[in-house]
């Protein structure tokens, strides 16, 4: 599938001229992309709540307080309310979807019960919200030079800062960002 003009299992890198709110200085694990679209989540935006708090509005108590105080990222502008979990755990959930080189998302509450009780899966990244691309747009901005792409680096996804997320994927392409102009020209 190198071959493949979709970027499932990639991180969109956000180019430092990309000034949408919602993405500047975004890294996006892309969870599907097809003709139809592209869906994704980004990893490196911190919500205003931890997963604790998640789980009390659900009514999932846990004594886990490593897991309770983790921090939820804002997965994107669509859908803000709605949970999203990433992770690369290979049981069975109620909805999952699953894609590239073993990684998944997953909406349903059962996995914030195992998650609760201290029976989820070990490297897991709660989302709310999600990026949405109808057909063609993401290829759109991809001409427009809005994103770097790479492929999608575990170690970064469970376990890089989130402030440090952004640089870290682009060294994955040996690029400095810091080093890039924040306006972008075609040749």
């Amino acid at each position: 599938m190198a071959d493949s003009p979709f970027l499932t299992d990639h991180f969109l890198i956000a180019m430092p001229a990309l000034d949408d709110p919602n993405f500047q200085r975004a890294v996006t694990l892309v969870c599907q992309h097809d003709a139809n679209g592209a869906m994704g989540i980004v990893i490196n935006r911190e919500a205003d709540y931890t997963v604790g708090e998640l789980l009390d509005q659900m009514n999932l108590p846990t004594d886990d307080a490593e897991l309770a105080g983790r921090s939820i990222v804002a997965g994107g502008p669509v859908q803000p309310d709605r949970g999203f979990v990433l992770h690369d755990d290979p049981r069975e959930w109620n909805s999952t979807l699953r894609f590239g080189r073993g990684l998944a998302v997953t909406t349903s509450r059962d996995i914030l019960a195992a998650m609760a009780k201290g029976d989820g899966p070990a490297n897991v990244l709660v989302a709310l919200g999600y990026a949405g691309w109808t057909a063609g747009q993401l290829e759109a901005e991809l001409a427009q030079n809005s994103w770097l792409t790479v492929p999608a680096d575990q170690a970064i996804l469970f376990g890089t800062p989130l402030g440090e997320r952004w640089h870290a994927a682009a060294r994955g392409l040996g690029v400095d960002l810091s080093r890039m102009t924040d306006y972008a020209g075609h040749a």
